[in-house]
């Protein structure tokens, strides 16, 4: 069983194989730029850093002092009878110790002032990308694997941070200073208790390569948890309609098995390193204790100076040991930011180009596409040679089959994706000529997954324009018939809504999203599926308030109920990315073409869905 449990996390299977040299190159190469990055965010406190810096030199120091101090007395004052100068001695030890303990206090507590705030700056970037990125990163990610590199990863660099700099420093310091003391006190004994150095090196190395391999398999196992995790929550209802928690629990326990091993095996691997310099350390003072001995019963060296090489055998063992564990808890964090820098380095949203015209210019909202073609991939063109022409205040209907490219027209027409040919205008100018954020301004969208914030009603409406006023926010309420319903709720418009709560059916989560709309004031209006998800007596009743809404606005209606789009000036009916008719209502209905069949020879009514 143990034998198959391990098999996909031997060394040898370790996914993300290279060649032995290619992959010591790489990691060799990602560890040097990693480590490089995480500086670049240390060395804005630079003053603080050497402070700390400082402080460790000198609990490095006061440390060394300590076994000296010792062997001295043993051979001076102890051999000798000398007790006022052993309790002169013992008083000096005393306050060394306590400034020991006091520059290891501070030394702490500002580096974790510095760690926190690294990792603050950090996360603020990190964030701040997300609203850089284009919209197909967010569709081609888990969003709960996105959030694992928000969370686990930079917590995971910020623990690193807090303890490992210091100890890093410290161990180096430690060791460079015990070497010279031993060797100020006996060259001999120095050499013999440093040949345990190649055989540490050696194993050290050979537990490295693989803990480093296994970290960064265990970061993303846990990000691929936590998206599943994510998913699962978020899709409950999903789940329990089609009965499918039996499969879920399923899927989460080879997910979970996953995470475990590779979790195991990391730290089975890390937890070598102090069982194996444990054992070195002992070879070493069973060596300094005989040999040392040895040399004492011929009058060599003195019982001090063994006293004091025995302190610092272990001294000596102590620093690369803690290097060794620092070394594996500086690859876990080095995996973790690299999965963070991944997100950095992303493409964000192409730059605005620089001859973009005023940004607080006001559209009025005449559109033109001119044979504009895309594709979200090379395989195929999802939209072929697409012309049509909206005039200010107009309302174009968008219908045809799923996967006909009705959204991609709006995803273009937002750039939220940019056309590989032919143009898209918005007043006669080029739609690159537009900043994104003056274009958005001016847009407003009611899709068929209505999103709220946690937060108020109120809140959620302000969302669509958020310097207005309580009574402006209500007015738009009003108009999207939304406000019977929010004044029945438990505090009104001060009512706190949270994502999925089911305090709100989904009908009111629409109004309230035609609502924000409203509230926005658009000189284009986007309406993907709006009222899809609302009864046909809630929608009766919303018809007014989105014909008030689309007046005086160039509106864009994806819909798939027919007394939701006849009335619209112009109906482009897609099929297969390309526009097979357009015209009115009666203009298409007396071609007696695509549409026509679609409302005619399926037998649709009113209230059906045009498919």
């Amino acid at each position: 069983m143990l034998k198959e449990l391990t098999k996909p996390f031997r060394y040898k299977h370790i996914p993300l194989q290279l060649k032995k040299n290619e992959k010591e190159k790489s990691r060799a190469r990602n560890v040097s730029a990693t480590l490089k990055r995480i500086w670049s965010y240390l060395s804005f406190m630079k003053a603080k850093l050497s402070l700390v810096l400082l402080l460790v030199l000198i609990s490095s120091v006061l440390g060394l002092l300590g076994p000296v101090l010792v062997g001295y007395a043993i051979d001076h004052f102890i051999i000798k009878n000398n007790l006022h100068g052993l309790s002169m001695l013992i008083v000096s030890l005393i306050f060394i110790y306590l400034g020991y303990s006091a520059s290891l206090f501070l030394q702490n507590y500002w580096m974790i002032e510095i760690a926190q705030n690294t990792v603050n700056k950090m996360r603020t970037e990190l964030f701040k990308q997300f609203h850089k990125l284009p919209i197909s990163f967010f569709e081609k990610r888990q969003h709960g694997e996105l959030m694992s590199r928000v969370t686990n990863d930079l917590e995971n660099v910020s623990s690193t941070l807090n303890s490992s700099v210091i100890q890093i420093f410290s161990s180096v310091l430690t060791l460079v200073g015990t070497v010279s003391v031993m060797i100020y006190y006996s060259p001999l004994l120095t050499l013999l208790t440093l040949s345990i150095v190649p055989i540490l090196v050696v194993g050290i190395k050979w537990i490295t390569n693989r803990t480093g391999q296994l970290y960064k398999i265990q970061q993303r196992n846990l990000g691929e948890m936590n998206g599943f995790i994510e998913e699962t929550i978020s899709g409950q209802r999903i789940i329990k309609t089609f009965s499918q928690e039996d499969k879920m629990i399923r899927d989460f326990l080879v997910k979970n098995e996953k995470l475990k091993t590779s979790g195991f095996w990391a730290l089975i691997f890390a937890g070598f390193i102090p069982k194996f310099m444990n054992v070195l350390n002992n070879a070493s003072f069973a060596i300094i204790a005989g040999i040392g001995g040895y040399f004492a019963f011929k009058d060599i060296i003195s019982i001090g100076t063994i006293v004091i090489f025995t302190e610092y055998s272990r001294q000596f063992t102590r620093p690369l040991n803690d290097l060794s564990n620092q070394f594996n808890t500086l690859l876990s964090a080095i995996a973790g930011a690299e999965r963070v820098f991944s997100i950095l380095d992303e493409d964000v949203e192409a730059i605005d180009e620089t001859n973009i015209i005023d940004h607080r210019k006001i559209i009025k909202g005449d559109v033109e596409f001119k044979n504009v073609c895309f594709s979200y991939g090379k395989d195929s063109n999802t939209l072929t040679e697409v012309s049509f022409k909206a005039n200010s205040g107009e309302s174009i209907a968008l219908i045809g089959p799923t996967g006909a490219g009705k959204t991609t027209i709006v995803n273009l027409l937002s750039r939220f994706y940019t056309i590989n040919s032919g143009d898209i205008l918005i007043d006669g100018v080029k739609i690159e000529n537009y900043s994104r954020k003056n274009l958005r301004e001016q847009m407003a969208f009611v899709l068929q997954d209505s999103f709220l914030f946690k937060g108020t009603i109120r809140e959620n409406i302000r969302y669509g324009r958020l310097d207005a006023s309580d009574k402006e926010v209500e007015e738009a309420a009003k108009l999207a018939n939304a406000h019977n319903f929010i004044t029945k709720t438990p505090n009104g418009y001060d009512t706190i809504l949270q994502q999925d709560d089911g305090q709100i059916s989904q009908g009111q989560k629409q109004l309230l999203s035609i609502a924000r709309a409203i509230l926005a004031n658009p000189a284009i209006l986007i309406l993907d599926e709006a009222t899809s998800s609302i009864d046909t007596i809630t929608e009766i009743k919303i018809q007014e308030a989105l014909l008030r809404l689309m007046e005086g606005r160039t509106s864009f209606v994806i819909a798939h109920r027919l007394n939701t789009i006849k009335n619209a000036n112009q109906i482009l009916v897609l099929q297969d990315g390309m526009c097979v008719e357009r015209g009115t209502h009666d203009e298409l209905l007396n071609q007696q073409g695509f549409y026509y069949e679609l409302v005619n020879h399926q037998g649709m009514n009113e209230d059906q869905h045009i498919q």
